[in-house]
């Protein structure tokens, strides 16, 4: 595992992300998802975050982020649905007649993930004392 390290701070920050489509419209071809991976990537990169893998189905897209800890995930997560969106449509005239209330839905679905199961880590730190 690799980690992310700054003057007084080792970190190794992951979240999977999914956004749906407003409605669950299954408006998402395979170009639709190349482009949005492609526009998530340039949005990561200018928060200092790494888009490590990026894939979906027509009305929903699912993505590995790894970031630094002075990212705020919702600002992270609403510049990637407002640029994916805005891009897409621009370049995508064709799914404006089925976006015309916007392509996201407003929710998100946002885990922390890697590193060890939760109940590993909760013992080691319960077991601090005694494991001397």
């Amino acid at each position: 595992m690799e980690y992310r390290t700054g003057r007084h701070v080792a970190t190794s920050l992951h979240v999977h992300l999914v956004f749906v489509t407003k409605y669950r419209r299954g408006m998402l071809d395979d170009d639709a998802l190349a482009r949005l991976c492609g526009t998530f990537t340039s949005v990561a990169e200018g928060f200092g975050a790494v888009l490590v893998e990026c894939d979906g189905e027509k009305d929903h897209v699912h993505l590995l982020v790894e970031y630094p800890p002075t990212v705020a995930l919702s600002r992270l997560i609403n510049s990637m649905k407002g640029v994916g969106s805005r891009i897409l449509l621009r370049d995508r005239p064709d799914l404006k007649a089925h976006a015309s209330k916007g392509l996201w839905s407003p929710s998100y679905f946002a885990a922390s993930c890697g590193g060890a199961p939760i109940e590993i880590v909760r013992n080691y730190v319960a077991n601090q004392r005694s494991a001397s």
